[in-house]
């Protein structure tokens, strides 16, 4: 009988070190499973906080606009007392280093927005294991270890830009796909619910996909080249503005007529829309979530309870409503759908 009391004990022994280590790796607690909201009492710290913001770059306008509302939401609360800001360069390596170094700065909580999906899972695990909460925007990681993630959804982007391209065309024709950088959130996601749509449209043809770094350099010698090779190109599905303006360069230079193509609210293919006449169709894809991530990261230090995850709201622009989003006043550069005041627009 004691040798079974025994045996029975190391097992219940075992477990509850097996149950520990398990609750150790699960990063939240929920308080509503079905609304996935986090519990986020033990992340509460009385202020003045320090807070790092690892970010993947600067090396688009878009990511500038990003790092203003960022910054510009940051200076609404003086409960930061010290706000860190890294740039990765486009450097996962980099990137993982930056984050190092803001943990050993002693900060309160981390918003990163990761260069690519899985090179800086070790980078928010090791801040979790730390006890360091980890708000993700704009580019989401495949680990687990975070609290909340905030973004557009780029999958619904990329569904909306290629349904609007699929109907513009009828269902039919030769098309090529602009994506940004290989391996980022947002190109990838981007693409797959471009393709979950065109799959189901046997008359449009793929002729071709390439990754334009999110760049209109690029996006101009990427669709140089794709002119050159396809002399019947229907349609345009470009992930962003900023490849998407280059396209359309490309093919005016080309002398080549416009088809359909997708883009975003940047003002420069606003511009080209609005004086060329083709048929395009912007997604938004809102810089302004920079400035719902410092909202959550104060919600959290304060010990509120946050979503899981948070879409923010894109906006769609047409022909119809293309008029109240185009700037002819304003640089090429700036992204339309911004809460940003005057003063906090990136200078000129």
């Amino acid at each position: 009988m004691k040798r079974v009391f025994v045996l029975v004990l190391g097992l219940t022994l075992v477990l509850l070190l097996f149950t520990g280590f398990a609750l150790a790796k699960d990063w939240v607690k929920y308080l509503d499973s079905d609304k996935m909201l986090v519990d986020t009492s033990m992340y509460y710290k009385t202020p003045p906080w320090k807070i790092g913001f690892s970010n993947a770059s600067i090396s688009n306008s878009w990511r500038v606009f990003l790092v203003q509302h960022i910054k510009y939401e940051a200076s609404k609360h003086p409960e930061i007392g010290e706000f860190y800001i890294t740039d990765a360069q486009d450097n996962p390596v980099k990137q993982l280093a930056d984050v190092e170094d803001l943990l050993a700065k002693g900060i309160d909580l981390l918003i990163i927005s990761p260069a690519t999906e899985a090179a800086l899972n070790p980078a928010v695990e090791k801040a979790m294991e730390k006890g360091v909460p980890v708000v993700v925007v704009d580019r989401k990681v495949t680990t687990d270890a975070f609290v909340t993630f905030v973004e557009s959804s780029n999958y619904e982007m990329g569904k909306i830009m290629a349904e609007w391209l699929a109907e513009k065309l009828g269902g039919k024709g030769n098309i090529v796909m602009l994506s940004g950088i290989a391996g980022a959130g947002p190109a990838e996601d981007r693409l797959k619910g471009a393709m979950d749509v065109f799959k189901n449209y046997p008359g449009i043809k793929v002729l071709e996909q390439q990754y334009c770094d999110w760049s209109p350099v690029v996006g101009k010698q990427v669709m140089a080249t794709l002119i050159q090779k396809y002399p019947q190109i229907d349609g345009i599905w470009a992930d962003s503005a900023l490849q998407g303006s280059g396209a359309i360069e490309a093919l005016q230079e080309a002398g080549k007529p416009i088809p359909p193509v997708t883009g975003e609210d940047m003002n420069r293919y606003l511009k080209m829309w609005k004086k060329m006449g083709f048929e395009g169709v912007a997604v938004s894809f809102p810089t302004w979530q920079g400035q719902v991530a410092v909202q959550k990261a104060i919600d959290i230090l304060n010990g509120i309870p946050v979503p899981r995850y948070i879409d923010v709201p894109r906006v769609v622009i047409t022909k119809e409503n293309l008029d109240q989003f185009v700037r002819e006043d304003l640089p090429d550069e700036f992204f339309m759908d911004s809460r940003l005041p005057e003063e906090w627009l990136p200078k000129r």
